[in-house]
């Protein structure tokens, strides 16, 4: 049996020691999570040309979670298994599906002070620049440590990670794809009073930059810091909420590349009675613009990276924005309008969105008809920034008692300019907006707890 199939076997030993031995503790908690989700892909995530067939596929999550914790520590063990039903063989022999998601300890210094080490999620204020991306099935873990603060109002983090592939001889090089070499960052987060609150974050991204010095492999890190704001003030039925982001530094390519780039966001919100809320808002993340061929413009990066924010949660439900596409992309605003009914378990929301880029779109394809009309020098011309629209629709309610049903289904409503960027043309290498693009999913969730209780020290 592979040591990946072990894991769930030994973290059930793991529970039984603990409260079979005469060990002082305060809480234990074995839980677990069971989750399909059955989605239907037609123009997800890129605009569907008119000769795409849809996809239908089920997936799942399967998580054993264990938590323990005592006066001077806490530890938590996260077994998950991520499969596509039918990915493997009915005899299959081996199983590349589970893994660990969490696995982190974390010390307790003194009354205030705390380090949290180990793979674990790291989540902030409304998931923007760190999330822990629940809507994916795999979700998000750092291996990182975290020097923790609390006290009366006022909490302060200050992370650090550094990353390799394996135990290292003589070098520093890091290969994985689609992952960072090293970031530190600070987070404070205070509580004026009951109605506004406000979190401050710099984080300072390293990542590995790969080149040839005389034929040979050679690397070195290169780091943009993020530095910005996320408050929130809420009294009676109105909540507001702002963030605001700069990014700056060197990017992770050769020659390098300054960065200047923000995120701006409005969120209001007003409750309209008991069961029903209504939002407003309005995101803007910069873009770099494929007009403007200028030396001085094109040395600088202007396009805004979200890094690790549950991107699911922002900019439609289709995820056609930043969740692993659309990065150093001519950015995007984001006009929104949403409705959300709620009583008890049962809820049901509508979300419209108005995308449209951020930076300006080159239209190549009146760029090239100058060239074709004997225009040896054509001017780049501006398509429209418009994107399109999105509509969402989402609703759950329980099936029983303790298992939870969600579902949905979204449309985009593409523009041009939007097949364009995808990539989406037709024969004749137009945009191609034929076809209609829909996403729909249905979900069950069940979180049992198996074992929940607290202990006094035990002698034996």
């Amino acid at each position: 049996m592979s040591k990946k199939r072990n894991i769930s076997k030994w973290m059930l030993g793991a529970a039984t020691t603990l409260l079979t031995t005469g060990t002082a503790f305060s809480q234990f908690t074995l839980s677990g999570e069971f989750r399909p989700r059955t989605e239907y892909r037609h123009g997800y995530k890129k605009v569907a040309d008119s000769a795409q067939h849809h996809a239908i596929y089920t997936s799942q999550r399967t998580r054993l979670n264990l938590f323990y914790k005592t006066e001077g520590y806490q530890v938590k063990l996260v077994s998950q298994d991520v499969r596509t039903w039918g990915a493997q063989s009915q005899l299959n022999s081996t199983d590349p599906s589970t893994s660990i998601h969490e696995a982190w300890g974390e010390a307790f210094l003194n009354k205030q002070w705390s380090f949290k080490f180990g793979r674990q999620e790291i989540v902030y204020d409304d998931h923007r620049i760190f999330g822990s991306v629940g809507w994916a099935q795999q979700a998000r873990s750092h291996d990182a440590g975290i020097f923790k603060y609390k006290t009366d109002g006022l909490k302060m983090d200050v992370g650090f990670a550094y990353n390799q592939d394996k135990q290292q001889m003589a070098t520093t090089s890091y290969t994985v794809p689609k992952s960072y070499k090293a970031f530190q960052y600070v987070w404070l987060h205070k509580d004026f009073n009951d109605n506004l609150k406000s979190s401050f974050l710099i984080l300072n991204n390293g990542q590995q930059v790969n080149y040839t010095v005389a034929g040979k492999p050679a690397y070195h890190d290169n780091y943009t810091q993020t530095i910005g704001t996320h408050t929130k003030y809420k009294k009676e039925k109105l909540s507001v909420a702002f963030n605001g982001y700069y990014q700056m530094g060197k990017m992770a390519v050769k020659p390098a590349k300054d960065l200047s780039a923000y995120n701006i966001g409005l969120n209001l919100g007003y409750k309209i009675n008991d069961n029903i809320t209504a939002t407003l808002g309005y995101e803007l993340l910069s873009g770099n613009s494929q007009t403007d061929t200028t030396k001085a413009y094109t040395d600088v990066k202007h396009a805004f990276t979200p890094f690790y924010g549950t991107n699911h949660k922002f900019n439609g439900f289709m995820d056609y924005f930043y969740v692993g596409n659309w990065t150093q992309n001519v950015g995007l605003q984001d006009i929104y309008a949403k409705v959300k009914y709620k009583k008890e378990k049962k809820y049901i929301g509508l979300d419209v969105h108005l995308f449209s880029a951020a930076a300006p779109v080159w239209d190549t394809y009146a760029y090239n008809d100058e060239i074709a009309g004997g225009n040896a020098t054509p001017a780049y011309k501006e398509m429209s920034k418009g994107l399109g629209s999105e509509v969402d629709l989402s609703f759950g309610f329980p099936l029983s008692k303790g298992v939870m049903f969600k579902g949905g289904y979204s449309m985009m409503f593409a523009s041009n300019t939007l097949a364009y960027l995808n990539g989406t043309v037709d024969y004749l290498g137009k945009p191609d907006t034929r076809s209609a693009n829909g996403w729909g999913y249905a979900m069950i969730i069940v979180k049992p707890t198996f074992l929940k209780t607290e202990l006094k020290k035990v002698t034996k």
